[in-house]
Order: C-alpha cells, then sequence, then structure tokens
C-alpha cells in the first residue's frame, strides 16, 4: 500500500459515522507517518476534496490545524450534481475512475457495479483508432447513461420505502 492510501484510510478511520468532522496537526501527522507535510498536503487536496464528499481548511501557524468535514448529502442530490456539474461534455480515464470508486465509497452502486462502470470507460473499452477528445465525450455520455439508471433505482427504492 503506498503511504498516501495509507495516509486517507488513516483519517478515514478518524471520520467514524458519528463523528463527521476531524481536526488534525499537519506537522503531527507527518512526523507520525514519517513524510514531509507536503505529503498530507498532497492527501488533503487529492482525496478530500469536494468531489470526494469533502470540505477541508485549515489555519498555519504555530497553533495550526486542518479540518476535514465530511459534507452529507442526499443521494439524489449527490447523482444530480455528477450528472450536470461534474462530468460535462467529456471526462478523462482517470476522472472517470475516480468518479467509480467514489459511487462506491459512497455506497450509491456495489462495488461490483463501480468496477463495471469503470471497465465500460476504461482506455481499453475505447481502444480505437479515435482521437481522445472524441473518447472522452464518449466515455462521459456512457458514464452519464450509466449515472441515469443508478439515478432511476435510487427513486423507486425511494418510493418503495
Amino acid at each position: 500500500m503506498r503511504l498516501s492510501d495509507t495516509i486517507e484510510a488513516f483519517i478515514k478511520t478518524m471520520l467514524q459515522e458519528d463523528q463527521p468532522e476531524v481536526e488534525l496537526k499537519r506537522n503531527e501527522l507527518a512526523e507520525y507517518f514519517h513524510c514531509a507535510p507536503s505529503q498530507i498536503n498532497y492527501v488533503l487536496a487529492t482525496r478530500f476534496t469536494p468531489d470526494h464528499g469533502y470540505v477541508t481548511s485549515s489555519q498555519r501557524g504555530g497553533g495550526g490545524y486542518i479540518r476535514i468535514v465530511r459534507v452529507r448529502q442526499s443521494s439524489t442530490d449527490h447523482l444530480s450534481y455528477l450528472l450536470n456539474e461534474r462530468i460535462g461534455d467529456s471526462i478523462n480515464a482517470q476522472s472517470a475512475q475516480v468518479l467509480c470508486a467514489q459511487l462506491a465509497e459512497r455506497k450509491l452502486v456495489t462495488v461490483a457495479q463501480a468496477q463495471l462502470m469503470a471497465a465500460a470507460v476504461s482506455p481499453q473499452a475505447l481502444a480505437g483508432p479515435m482521437p481522445e477528445a472524441v473518447k472522452d465525450v464518449t466515455r462521459a455520455k456512457i458514464l452519464k447513461c450509466m449515472l441515469l439508471t443508478v439515478a432511476q433505482q435510487h427513486a423507486k427504492q425511494t418510493e418503495n420505502d
């Protein structure tokens, strides 16, 4: 497991269901993991973003801290955000893979479904003699179709509950 993954997992264990917010000291965390504070910054900037369902804030200086808050969003709101804002008219392969993993992490789809979605929009699935920009547009359309199906399933579950 890479150091970034270990730091991410450590922070996520601190963000339990009953504690949607945590305050950390960047230097203490870096010391704990025997890494530079910039490694902590990297993890926060790439793994704890609004797209991942988190808001981070920090205060620098001697008594500085990093506050990470898990944002609670309804499934419908999050799916709507993904469809209307996050994906857009095109999406690259890496962003699509991250998005599929986030869907499973938020329990909007199962891990198996997320893996199927990721496979369907992978570079291997869209291999062929076409420009990368066309692949990104096609990838976005495929993801949007899948997300619309997920949204419909969630709407039916809400009706039945």
